[in-house]
Formats: C-alpha cells, sequence, structure tokens
C-alpha cells in the first residue's frame, strides 16, 4: 500500500508537524470503505482482458516511463522450461516482428536509451516486467515505443540461432551467480518454502535445461503465458493521457487469448506444524548468521481504509522493535552485529513473522537469545509512549515529505506503484489521499491497540525452522544446539523494557550568532556568495527542483595525507570511529530518538586528500542539519563501549571475508596496482583493526574539524533566502576558525609502471574474472575529462557488442575510468570481465583486439551519437536535481574549473569527434602499462574440465 510508495520517495525521519495544507472538512473515515482509486490515474480494461494503467507526470521533463508487466514468471515453467520464463525476456531483445536481432537495442541506444541502465527487464517466480524509458522531445520516439511494447507482448521471434546464442549468455548469467550463496540457497528453499513449488523453480532456471531444451518449448511458454488478460501496460511521464490512451488501444487492442487458456494458478506454500532446525555451511559463505521463521500465512490486499490501516499499525510496530534491537548491537559484547525481526511477505501471496541476526564473534546462542526474549518482551509487555510517540512522528514525516514531493516525484517511483497493484493489489488511491488518511488515523493508534498487536502478532509457541548459515568451521553449532538455544530463551522471565529520559532537543540555545560581512551575486547560476565574520563562505543555490530537500556540501584540502603513514589507520577510520560513538551527549541511537519527525543529517570526514562535510535535510529542517553541522565542530563523544563494539564488529566482518574468492581478488588488484604502498586503498585483516587506537584517531578528527577555516559551504535546495540566512549567521558565522594546514600533501602513492601480470585462485566453482587497469599521468582539463569519458562509454558498447553478443562469452562487466588533477595530474582505467576459466585468453584478447580497433579506427558514427545522446538527456534531467548541481560546484572549487561549465554541457558534447576518442584510445589505452590480474578457480585443471564437459554437452538441434 501507500507505505511502499513512501518509501520509495524520501524515508528520511522528520518532525511530525501540523500539516502545511488545510485540508476541508470531511467526514470520518468509514473502515470497511473501499480504497478509490486516485484520480491522478486513469486505469482500463481492453475487451481482451489486458489493464492499463495512464499517468501524466512531469518529472523529469521530456521522458516517458513504459512498463509491460506479465503475470507470469518461473513458478508457471514445465519441468522441460525451467529457466525458460527467464529465456523469453531475453529474447525480447533477439529480434521480433519489427526489429530484426540487435536493431532494437540499437535503435533504443540511438535516441539516448541505454542498456541495462535505462532499458532492462526483470524475471521473478510469479512475474516478469520489461521497463522501458523513452525520450518524448520527437513524437515518433513515442510512437515507435509502443510499438516495442506491443511486440514484446505477442511479436517475439524465436529463430533458433539466436536461441543458441542466448544460451551461452544465459548460461554466463548463471555462472556468475553460482558460489556459496548459490550452493547455500538449494539447501536451503526446501526449507524455506516448506517444500512448495517455489524451491523448485528459481527464476535462474537449470543448467542441462539450459543447455539442451528445445526451441519449442521456448515458444510454449511464450504462448501459453504472454496473453493480454495476464498483462498490463504502464505509462506514466510526459505524455497526453488521451494520447496515451488511444496508443494503449491501438496496439494492444489486437491481442488475443488463447481458445483454451491455461489456468493461471498460484503455488502454495504449506504451514509448517513441526519445528526443526538446519544447519548450511560453505567455506566460501560471506559471514554467520541465524533466522528463525514462523509459520507462513496466506496474505490478501484487502483494498479498505481499516487494511490501510493495519498496515499503519503494522510499519509502527516494525519501526519500534527495530530500534530496540538496534540498540542492543550497539552493547560491549553486542548478542550479534545487526538484527532484524517482523512480518514479513515470503511471496506477494504469502508472509509470516521472521526473525534474524547477523552474528559476531560470540556465535548463535546469544543472538538466538536476544531476539527471542525482545521479542517475548514485546509480546508480553508491549512498548513504552515515548517509542510510540517517536515511531509516529517519523512516520508522519515520511508522508509529509512525500505530499510535499507529490508534484515532484519522478515517474518511475509511480510506475513501480502500478505495478504492485496490478500485481499484488496494493491500493493506488494517490498521495493527497494517504496523507489524509494518516493524518487521520495514525493519532487515533493508541499504546493499548500496538500492545494488542504485539501480542496477537509475535508468534507465542509454534512450529518454527531455526536456520543457521555460515562459514564451514567447527565451532559451528548443531541443529540440536540451536533447538536448545530457542528453548532455553523462551524459558528465560523478560521485563518490560526500560525507556531512559532524553533531552527534547540537540542545543539548549543557539550559538552567538555571527554576520554577513559580504554579497555577490551571480544571475547566471542563479547564486549567492556569501562571506561571513569568521571567514566561512557560503554559495546558496534556491532552486524548485525539489519542494522538500536542501543539500549541503563543503571540501577543502588537507585530509588523510595530513598524516604519517604510521597514523594512517587512525586517520582512515576516524570519520567512522566519531561517528560511532554519537554526538554531544548523545549516542547514535539517542541521537535518532531526538531527532524523531525531523529529516536532518550531517556527514564529515577525511577523505584521502580532501576534508569533506555533507548534508541534507527537508525544507522545514534546515536548522537542524545546521545544529547538526555545529556540534561535529563543537567536539567529539568518546565512548570507549562504542568504539569497542564498532572495531569487533569490523574485526568479525574482515574475518568472514578472508575465504571469499572476491576478496582474494581484489587484495590481488590493489597489491598488483601499488605494490605495497601503506596508503593504497586495501581492506584491512582482521587483526589491523585492533591497532586503531581510540583517542588518537579522535585526535586526528579534531585536528581537522575543530576549525572551519577555508570552507565553503554549498547549499542548494527548496529554502527561502531571506528566512535562510539568520542560521546561516548564527550556525555556520560560529564556527570556530583556527588557523590549521589547508594544502594537501602528496604521499607518493603511484600506480606501477609497466606491463603487470598476476594469476590468483580462490573459489571451487568453474568462474574466472578478468581486471585490466591502465593508469598513468595526465594532464587534467575539462575537455579531456570528457573525452576520456566518451572513450570508456564507447569502450562499453564495444564489450556488450562483441565479448556478450558476438562470442556470448560474458553477461556483465565493462569499463569505468577517471581523471584527477589531485595529487598530481593522472587517468585511471578499469575493465572487469567476468567469465569462464575456458575463456579466459579468448576475452582478454578479443578486449585488446577492440581497444587496437578503437586505437586504429576510432569509433563510428553511430556509437558515438549514442553516447552523445545519452548525456545529453541525462545532463537535462540533472539539471532539475538539487545534488547534481552541489556536485558540480564541489568540484568546481576543489578542482578549479569554471562553475558556468555547466551549462555548456550540451555544447561541449556536440563538439566531441571521433577523432578525439581515437586520440584518446591512443593515450590512455597504453598496451605498454597496465596491471592485468585474473581471478582463477582453486583447482583450474578440474574447473576447466567440467567446463569443457558442459560445452561439449548436446544442445538442442536448431530448428526443432
Amino acid at each position: 500500500m501507500s507505505n511502499n510508495f513512501v518509501r520509495g520517495l524520501c524515508l528520511a525521519a522528520a518532525l511530525c508537524m501540523q500539516s502545511l495544507i488545510q485540508m476541508p472538512a470531511h467526514a470520518a473515515l468509514q473502515l470497511d470503505a473501499p480504497i478509490p482509486v486516485g484520480p491522478q490515474v486513469k486505469v482500463g480494461k481492453l475487451p481482451n482482458g489486458l489493464t492499463y494503467y495512464i499517468q501524466r507526470n512531469a518529472r523529469p521533463d521530456r521522458k516517458l516511463e513504459l512498463r509491460l508487466v506479465v503475470k507470469a514468471g518461473s513458478i508457471l515453467e514445465d519441468e522441460d522450461q525451467r529457466g525458460l520464463a527467464h529465456f523469453v525476456e531475453h529474447m525480447a531483445f533477439n529480434g521480433t516482428t519489427n526489429f530484426r536481432k540487435h536493431e532494437l537495442v540499437s535503435y533504443l541506444q540511438s535516441i539516448g536509451v541505454g542498456f541495462g541502465a535505462d532499458l532492462n527487464a526483470y524475471t521473478s517466480f510469479d512475474e516478469t516486467v520489461y521497463i522501458l524509458p523513452i525520450p518524448t522531445d520527437k513524437p515518433q520516439n513515442v510512437s515507435k515505443a509502443f510499438q516495442v511494447l506491443e511486440d514484446w507482448a505477442h511479436g517475439v521471434r524465436f529463430d533458433a540461432d539466436a536461441i543458441d546464442k542466448e544460451r551461452g549468455i544465459i548460461l554466463e548469467e548463471l555462472r556468475l551467480g553460482k558460489g556459496a550463496s548459490d550452493r547455500m540457497g538449494k539447501q536451503i528453499y526446501p526449507k524455506i518454502f516448506n517444500g512448495s513449488k517455489y524451491a523448485e523453480r528459481l527464476p535462474i532456471g537449470q543448467e542441462d535445461v539450459l543447455r539442451n531444451f528445445k526451441p519449442d518449448a521456448l515458444r510454449r511458454f511464450y504462448r501459453d503465458w504472454y496473453r493480454p488478460d495476464l498483462m498490463a501496460v504502464v505509462v506514466v511521464g510526459d505524455v497526453d493521457p488521451a494520447r496515451a490512451e488511444q496508443l494503449v488501444k491501438q496496439h494492444f487492442s489486437r491481442l488475443k487469448n488463447p481458445a483454451r487458456p491455461r489456468p493461471r494458478e498460484y503455488a502454495a506454500i504449506p504451514a509448517r506444524t513441526n519445528t526443526e532446525a538446519m544447519v548450511v555451511t560453505d567455506p566460501e559463505a560471506s559471514g554467520n548468521a541465524v533466522l528463525i521463521r514462523y509459520p507462513v500465512q496466506p496474505v490478501r490486499e484487502a483494498g479498505t481504509v481499516r487494511a490501510y490501516r493495519e498496515d499503519l499499525v503494522q510499519g509502527l510496530f516494525g519501526a519500534m522493535l527495530s530500534q530496540r534491537l538496534a540498540e542492543l548491537a550497539q552493547l560491549p559484547d553486542a548478542p550479534y552485529l545487526g538484527a532484524s525481526s517482523s512480518l514479513g511477505k515470503l511471496t506477494p501471496r504469502y508472509h509470516s513473522y521472521n526473525a534474524s541476526a547477523a552474528l559476531g564473534p560470540r556465535g548463535a546462542a546469544p543472538a538466538i537469545a536476544a531476539l527471542v526474549q525482545e521479542n517475548e518482551r514485546a509480546r508480553q509487555h508491549g512498548f513504552g509512549a515515548q517509542e510510540l510517540e517517536r515511531a509516529k512522528k517519523n512516520l508522519m514525516r515520511s508522508y509529509e515529505q512525500a505530499w510535499n514531493e507529490r508534484a515532484k516525484s519522478d515517474s518511475s517511483t509511480y510506475a513501480a506503484e502500478y505495478i504492485r497493484n496490478f500485481l499484488q493489489d496494493e491500493a493506488i488511491p494517490g498521495i493527497d489521499t494517504e496523507y489524509k488518511y494518516v493524518q487521520e488515523l495514525v493519532p487515533g493508534i493508541t499504546l493499548d491497540e500496538m500492545n494488542a498487536y504485539a501480542r496477537r502478532t509475535i508468534p507465542a509457541d509454534s512450529g518454527k525452522l531455526v536456520l543457521y548459515t555460515g562459514v564451514d568451521k567447527p565451532d559451528a553449532p548443531s541443529g540440536e544446539q540451536l533447538l536448545a538455544a530457542v528453548a532455553e530463551a523462551a524459558r528465560a522471565p523478560v521485563t518490560p523494557h526500560d525507556e531512559k529520559t532524553l533531552a527534547a532537543r540537540l542545543m539548549d540555545k543557539p550559538p552567538q550568532p555571527g554576520k554577513i560581512v559580504a554579497e555577490s551575486h551571480d544571475k547566471a547560476l542563479g547564486l549567492t556568495n556569501l562571506t561571513l565574520s569568521n571567514g566561512v563562505k557560503v554559495i546558496l543555490k534556491p532552486t524548485d527542483f525539489r519542494n522538500d530537500q536542501v543539500v549541503l556540501s563543503a571540501a577543502r584540502f588537507g585530509g588523510q595525507s595530513l598524516f604519517s603513514d604510521r597514523d594512517i589507520l587512525n586517520a582512515r577510520y576516524s570519520n567512522a570511529i566519531v561517528a560511532s560513538m554519537g554526538t554531544k551527549d548523545f549516542s547514535p541511537l539517542d541521537l535518532n530518538k531526538i531527532l524523531a519527525g525531523k529529516a536532518a543529517g550531517v556527514t564529515v570526514g577525511l577523505g584521502a586528500y580532501t576534508d569533506v562535510v555533507g548534508g541534507a535535510s527537508g525544507a522545514s529542517d534546515v536548522e537542524t542539519m545546521l545544529q547538526l553541522l555545529w556540534l561535529k565542530f563543537a567536539g567529539v563523544r568518546r565512548d570507549e563501549d562504542l568504539f569497542r563494539a564498532y572495531v569487533d564488529k569490523q574485526t568479525e566482518v574482515a574475518r568472514n571475508q578472508l575465504t571469499l574468492p572476491g576478496r582474494r581478488f581484489g587484495d590481488a588488484v590493489i597489491a598488483a596496482l601499488y605494490n605495497g604502498h601503506p596508503r593504497a586503498p586495501r581492506a584491512l585483516q582482521p587483526e589491523e583493526f585492533g591497532k586503531i587506537e581510540l583517542d588518537r584517531s579522535i585526535d586526528i578528527f579534531r585536528q581537522r574539524f575543530s576549525s572551519a577555516k577555508d570552507l565553503t559551504f554549498i547549499l542548494a535546495g527548496s529554502f527561502d533566502e531571506k528566512a535562510i540566512r539568520p542560521l546561516l549567521a548564527t550556525y555556520l558565522g560560529s564556527l570556530p576558525t583556527p588557523d590549521i594546514p589547508v594544502a594537501y600533501r602528496d604521499v607518493g602513492l603511484r600506480p606501477v609502471t609497466g606491463v603487470v601480470k598476476r594469476e590468483v585462485r580462490g573459489g571451487t566453482e568453474p568462474k574466472s574474472t578478468i581486471s585490466l587497469n591502465f593508469t598513468g599521468p595526465a594532464e587534467f582539463s575539462e575537455a579531456e575529462q570528457l573525452r576520456l569519458s566518451a572513450l570508456i562509454e564507447v569502450t562499453n558498447l564495444r564489450i556488450i557488442e562483441t565479448l556478450r553478443e558476438k562470442m556470448a562469452m560474458i553477461y556483465g562487466g565493462g569499463a569505468s575510468g577517471s581523471l584527477s588533477k589531485i595529487p598530481y595530474g593522472n587517468y585511471a582505467i578499469g575493465i572487469n570481465l567476468p567469465t569462464g576459466p575456458e575463456n579466459v585468453d579468448k576475452v582478454i584478447a578479443a578486449t585488446f583486439a577492440e581497444i587496437a580497433r578503437l586505437q586504429e579506427q576510432g569509433p563510428d558514427a553511430a556509437e558515438l551519437d549514442k553516447v552523445k545522446t545519452n548525456w545529453i538527456q541525462n545532463h537535462r534531467r540533472s539539471l532539475r536535481e538539487n545534488g547534481y548541481w552541489v556536485a558540480n560546484l564541489q568540484s568546481a572549487l576543489t578542482e578549479g574549473t569554471d562553475p558556468t561549465s555547466i551549462l555548456k554541457v550540451e555544447q561541449q558534447v556536440q563538439a566531441l569527434t571521433a577523432q578525439d576518442v581515437q586520440a584518446a584510445a591512443k593515450r590512455y589505452f597504453d598496451t605498454r602499462n597496465y596491471v592485468q590480474v585474473v581471478l582463477n578457480p582453486e583447482v583450474q585443471a578440474a574447473a576447466a574440465s567440467v567446463a569443457k564437459a558442459a560445452a561439449a554437452a548436446p544442445a538442442a538441434a536448431p530448428g526443432s
């Protein structure tokens, strides 16, 4: 229902304030009344049963979000089709009635729609959803997009050659998912789903089916389940609704249902009646966890105001219980790293009560005790008035923000809501109605009602599954030990929760304000520049991009570079350590309680070469954000227990990662690039966390954040410039500004030179990953940065076209790159390519062949046009984002570039030539200077033989 919609927007906690609008007088809500469909959306149904949703929405402008939703997923597969629901989804991009293979993706890229980033699809147990965002600046784009949707609905071609080519890509996707989670999941799912068919229908399917199915099995799935009575079309964006409805009817009225449709049945999940335990371990598991799953229950959205109210109660219950569990995680010798306990959906039609925890060094027993006893505490003794009041404030503020942003919400958010309505019957009354519901319903939810809800929701005595997952090691518990721990915890008496009284506000009184001593304006950029009496500077950009958002940033040179190598651990982790201990007199959890009902947050810390400040707030919570910022400079709250809890948690996480193939690979890449330099951006070994010193970390933090010297604070968002000035003078103008160093130090961190090749072994699955890193000195400029970025984008197009579509040797992967000015002019390009061990040499060779082709021939005109069009569209959308402006203004300050270049991006992009990209390829893809690291399985020969045997398995005959 609505809480899903609100979570899709801004969920920052904030104050329960009086409404910013006056709702008209209305009769009391009738709880058993059905929730109406809101006026913001037109919902219709064609005679053939296809449902459609149409909403005009102006954000982002000149863009339309289209979705084709099919109530058919892997649960409907026959035995010879396991994995083919997902395969059908892939084939939709491999040729349709009106688009030949590759023509569809190429066309969409040519109008600025990125493959993967924009154009996408997914298959789940019960549905398949196609995602098509379209620019609307040309009418023909919209018309053609509806043709694409129609083709997906009933015009997918299943050419035998295309099917066999796609097998390789999907098998690479299957390979990518292999590992500890996959191996453990296959053991766990039959228990989680309690023998249901869901455990046998994972969307990725079975490898032998994917290799050997006959094309007719694929066509049969499409023929049986892609039919209009199981489909919805969602249209949200910058479009005339009447025109959109006309296009829906034009393209989808012709779809026909089968003469004898197969019944669309939903698999049942039996309720568990017995109690049992299961222990599943793996040498490559990423951590240890425990789950207590209580019996599943059927759930259906009732669609009434009463059901909506019940959802609000459920949300308040979950928030209060989560707060209690979070408190335990911050205790010295905490029982777990983190935990949750709530009523949650297993599938759209079933939910169950679950309690789970990520385990710390103390293991499963204390975590189980804490989970069971906190649930019993809430069930037996309920919650307190203060807990409920805070939860209500946070809930109300989140809805207030959603209402404030009702005209500024992204079309994709609305599209997701209508998908849930079609698939799960989630109510869609619109945020105006929802906000009215919340204002009327939430104040009437009493403490007695919440406690009654806890008693009936938290299972007292029922069958349950107690599941332990973790690293394969001798001290893993047995199933009998898990059951004994649950039984012992259930017998232990529990007392009511002890709720301490906290301060009502962050600061007793504001500091003595400073003054604004200078002011200037930049009309071109819409900026006001202020200088305060303490020397701090402020750049203001009031915007109407959002109605309830303000973004803040500041940076200056210095950071970790100013401290010696022996202090690097203390410097690197000073931010996290200080944050883990809280602010002023308040622990982090106490601070969250004080800030209940506020949408405000601030982070400060030491980067490698800069000191950085970041913040965000709602429009009414700017003062709270500035108070938090002021307190960061006022001092550090020292808490040895919380420091120890943080170190213990990080140590355990690092210990659990040691056996991960990905961790070994990442370590090997950094080691090869930086040759053991103490400043290399590497992950720590578990024992290294014990070397971090609390007081030295605090001292380093205070050396940088006891002074605001040389800081320029940038604020963009929905604020009134006149109203914000006194707040800036009070909180920023009173910051201390004693003299401190404000220049960075070049610490000598440089990548290796020459060609370096390494191999690292890790993992038992037949999967490999290739990392190619090109680095070197370069002269920084905005123009050169643009040329390098264009090179990266063209390289990614080539990787998809050649390595994936032509060779079918990868599923994902790609290139990224950057050009930096600090601490010296340099560039870095990284290419990451997961593949099979038997294909490593071929993939590397093909990658370097594409690099050579770019160097010799440059990109073709179509490739470069795709990049340009996509960039220009993204830039136009970003110009309506506060964060984009703040990031660009911050970059201009730190890199000394022209801030007005944000207004010239389109001209700069259009001026790019193929020769620019070709020159960049020659300059940055230096084949005499790169690092190549390959991750191969532990036992290469065995993995290779498995892969070759699989490749040699008989495939379906073409056309059969």
